[in-house]
């Protein structure tokens, strides 16, 4: 992966031909370094969704390509759709994903809106946090007016573009482009056909509300400040703003909503809120729906949500956690949801084919037997610990939901989440210790026929040593904060797992001392004896504190056999 990363997702105004919805898409993957994550066209609202990412440059071209694609090929004097738009491509936010700052990616997205705008010669705003000035922040007031009213809006000077030719382009319309954080589109389905009634809870949950009215609240009045601006009542929901729609392709009425803060409103914050809505208006509902992707966090903290309404330990699989959140939001109601095309995570894992952790038990132990020196030791410390810290957790479960503890099941819970955490910590340090030793082999074999080679290869072996040495390290300090969750479990655990405990105490023990063997291995052909001192010191600490602390766990254990 690129030490910087976003995500463009850009709206194209057309959902039904496929094909000239892959001619776009194929611009996109024309560039180098840009990678399609997902393409989620609907019928309905005549709009494709499209999700990408890369390193700056290589989305900011990607994007250009599709956009200068999609001017060519969707006449907008002909587009019909549920969704609001004014132009081919309607909107085209950048979103920071790893590396790099809102600034930066604000940035970046003003340098594609001139672009466009000087290239393709329509109308550019920018929006969010690529706005030029606040009144243009908002997605809803570029774009108010929609494809109907932009050859009026740009005689406005107010309205002036921030790019291109203030001239009305019957063909493409206008395009937004901005910067904003990651944005969660999100659709709540209704066991109703009514526009009007969706829009009723839509109003009650949107940050913006709805206009305050004289006397009847449906069709009094509207109340105004002294401006002439409407007088709003907030919705119960930040950061979120939702229209309620009929989607005649599933016979549903929806609450349509962009989280555009999963931080502030979670989705499954903003599900249960619509449910109890919904529900005092009469109105259930009956699932949900994801438009493109969601992190891999999003759907992690929902399943812990609903595993903590039931009372129930979330210290369990990330494959649990997901399926606990599909089935409690319905995300599976309209199509089957799945979950390594829809969270953004699973489709940027492009090295599934070289990690050890994915492999069979069988094909684990058979690829360490084979005459490779990787894995060895150091990834067989960090796997040992992993299933050692699984033992603890696995306790930490059972005990959770033993009956006649159920006042308990919270203590337990936390136990489970903090050794599920140290588990996947030592797993990936399986793959990393195999990609030390690689990285150390590289180095070997980088050329020596001159000076110059001959010092930048000495550096590049003395950096990939000290790496080799810093991985198996972290297994140590890693695995022997195991040890707190196994004593806990060898002392008020379930009882009748209490052996288990003990032979997590004795994989974490091995752990420990096996990282320690590849520590001083790799010590002795480092250069840097400050460095390496200071590591053999603490490490042994590591060491002796985790024999003292099985010895421990292991006595608590036999007390209670």
């Amino acid at each position: 992966m690129t030490n910087q990363l976003i995500e463009c997702v850009p709206n194209f105004s057309e959902g039904r031909d496929m094909n000239l919805i892959k001619q776009i898409t194929d611009e996109i993957e024309s560039v180098e370094g840009a990678k399609l994550l997902d393409v989620d066209p609907g019928k309905a609202t005549n709009r494709t969704v499209v999700t990408f990412v890369g390193s700056p440059e290589a989305v900011i071209e990607a994007a250009f390509r599709a956009v200068k694609m999609a001017a060519r090929l969707i006449d907008m004097s002909k587009h019909k759709g549920e969704h609001p738009r004014f132009g081919a491509t309607d909107v085209c936010p950048l979103v920071p994903v790893a590396g790099i700052s809102m600034e930066e990616t604000a940035e970046y997205a003003r340098k594609l809106a001139q672009r466009i705008g000087s290239e393709l010669e329509y109308p550019v705003y920018c929006y969010e946090s690529a706005a030029l000035s606040d009144q243009r922040k908002n997605l809803a007031d570029v774009r108010s007016g929609e494809y109907e009213g932009l050859k009026e809006k740009l005689a406005d000077p107010d309205w002036k573009p921030d790019f291109g030719p203030a001239e009305f382009n019957s063909r493409a319309g206008a395009t937004a482009v901005g910067a904003r954080d990651f944005l969660v589109a999100y659709n709540i389905n209704l066991n109703t056909t009514s526009t009007r009634r969706a829009n009723a809870i839509a109003f009650d949950v949107r940050e913006r509300g709805r206009a305050k009215r004289k006397g009847d609240p449906l069709n009094g009045e509207i109340v105004r400040d002294g401006n002439g601006n409407p007088v709003m009542i907030p919705g119960s929901l930040k950061s979120v703003k939702a229209i309620g729609w009929y989607i005649e392709e599933y016979g549903v009425a929806q609450i349509s909503m962009n989280l555009t803060n999963i931080s502030i409103t979670p989705v499954h914050v903003a599900f249960d809120e619509v449910f109890n809505r919904a529900e005092a208006r009469g109105v259930r509902v009956s699932g949900s729906e994801l438009v493109g992707l969601i992190p891999l966090k999003a759907m992690l903290d929902a399943g812990r949500y609903f595993l903590r309404k039931q009372r129930r330990s979330v210290g369990v699989s990330d494959g649990e956690l997901i399926k606990i959140a599909v089935k409690s939001m319905g995300l599976d109601d309209l199509y089957p949801f799945k979950p390594e095309e829809k969270i953004i995570e699973y489709m940027m894992d492009t090295d599934q084919a070289a990690s050890l952790v994915r492999m069979s038990v069988k094909d684990f132990m058979e690829e360490t037997a084979s005459e490779s020196p990787a894995p060895g030791g150091g990834s067989i410390s960090a796997c040992m610990g992993s299933l050692g810290m699984a033992l603890g957790t696995m306790v930490a479960n059972l005990s959770s939901h033993k009956r006649g503890w159920e006042e308990r099941w919270e203590e337990f819970s936390d136990w489970a989440d903090r050794g599920k955490v140290i588990q996947e910590e030592l797993l990936t340090l399986v793959d990393e210790d195999t990609m030390a030793f690689n990285k150390i082999m590289d180095a070997f074999a980088l050329p020596k026929n001159t000076e110059d080679e001959q010092r930048l290869r000495k550096a590049a072996i003395e950096e990939a040593t000290k790496n080799a040495i810093l991985v198996p390290y972290r297994v140590m300090q890693t695995a022997t904060r195991a040890m707190d969750v196994l004593r806990a479990m060898a002392e008020s655990g379930n009882p009748n797992s209490v052996s288990d405990a003990g032979v997590g105490a004795l994989a974490i023990r091995s752990s420990v001392m096996g990282a320690f063997l590849n520590v001083k291995i790799n010590a002795g052909n480092l250069e840097d004896k400050t460095f390496i001192d200071k590591i053999l010191k603490e490490a042994k600490k590591l060491e002796e504190s985790v024999c003292r602390k099985e010895a421990e766990i292991l006595k608590i254990v036999d007390s209670r056999l």
